[in-house]
């Protein structure tokens, strides 16, 4: 199983992250140690002192495919989830300033929070879908699909070029606007839409 993420999917987050806007998907990978499932607690890596949440809509692959035509891609996938790609802020300027690779920064264990994943029928169009994540009780992140630079469909043509796509591979979409630190003790909640997918507490 391949967790595939997407970096700076959503203009408004270009601004805060200083970047560009890409002209093709930007696609980095964590180990499947990143996953932090049913809502066990996220505990704070040691060897950063910035940890950034990142909420994102998450897809699930339902079949083999390789190079997918866009047009066909909507059939690869049938359920969706809400996920954080927690980020070592400090370790990923540097290996920016560097230019590094993002991995230590992205993929370590733990960074890859996962809700329990829902039919895409409950919501309808996947680029039509609000989720916003709320921290001790306060709303810090809202997004949007509608407001992706490349579409979900996109997104899996482009990846399925370099990589044959397994039934069971997930894809971290990006992430909006309105990123930032976490500390011990907080509890961090997502939605989709009105739904709340998942709940768990730093430490």
């Amino acid at each position: 199983m391949k967790i595939i993420a997407v970096g700076l999917n959503y203009e408004r987050h270009l601004s805060e992250f200083k970047a560009d806007k890409p002209t093709e998907p930007v696609i980095f990978m964590k180990p499947d140690s990143a996953l932090l499932k049913n809502n066990k607690p996220f505990f704070l890596p040691h060897f950063s002192e910035e940890i950034h949440y990142e909420t994102e809509v998450v897809v699930r692959i339902c079949k083999l495919g390789k190079n997918i035509a866009e047009k066909f891609a909507s059939r690869y996938y049938s359920e969706i989830a809400l996920g954080i790609d927690f980020t070592a802020r400090d370790l990923q300027t540097r290996a920016r300033q560097l230019g590094q690779p993002w991995e230590t920064s992205k993929a370590f264990d733990g960074s890859a929070v996962i809700s329990d994943f829902v039919p895409l029928t409950d919501f309808g169009d996947i680029q039509h879908i609000g989720f916003h994540l709320d921290i001790n009780g306060n709303t810090v992140q809202t997004g949007n699909t509608q407001d992706m630079i490349f579409s979900v469909n996109e997104i899996i043509a482009y990846v399925s070029r370099f990589f044959t796509l397994k039934t069971g591979d997930l894809i971290y979409t990006g992430t909006p606007a309105g990123v930032g630190p976490v500390k011990r003790n907080d509890r961090l909640e997502g939605y989709l839409e009105n739904r709340l997918m998942f709940h768990f507490n730093v430490k």
